[in-house]
């Protein structure tokens, strides 16, 4: 069940990358033009519909999203027990051993 849920997300995203794309940019931050409505360009993507479908399709797309990324999420967390870092008892450190004695006795300092 999580591997069909997982096709589907990645479909829906593909989907959704595919019809952000085909949309017109409205900003121009770019200055690349973005196509413009006259001019004899009767191509595919003109025409105020067809700007309407690609924003309901991309809110669809983006709901169907929203609900596979949560539905992932939950089924990601079901057959694991809850746990807590608090619940396990804590880790011991590796014994370190005291620094060695020296051997002589200390000389003293010259003045």
């Amino acid at each position: 069940m999580l591997t069909v849920v997982l096709v589907i997300h990645i479909l829906i995203a593909i989907a959704m990358v595919g019809t952000v794309l085909l949309q017109r940019s409205e900003g121009g931050a770019l200055g690349m033009g973005g196509g413009g409505g006259g001019g004899g360009m009767g191509g595919f993507m003109t025409g105020r519909a067809t700007a309407n479908i690609l924003t309901r399709a991309t809110g669809i797309l983006a709901a169907g999203f929203f609900v596979t990324s949560m539905t992932l999420a939950i089924m990601s967390g079901s057959g694991r027990e809850a746990s807590s870092i608090m619940d396990s008892p804590a880790a011991t450190a590796p014994a370190t051993e005291a620094p060695a004695e020296p051997a002589g006795p200390a000389a003293p300092l010259a003045k």
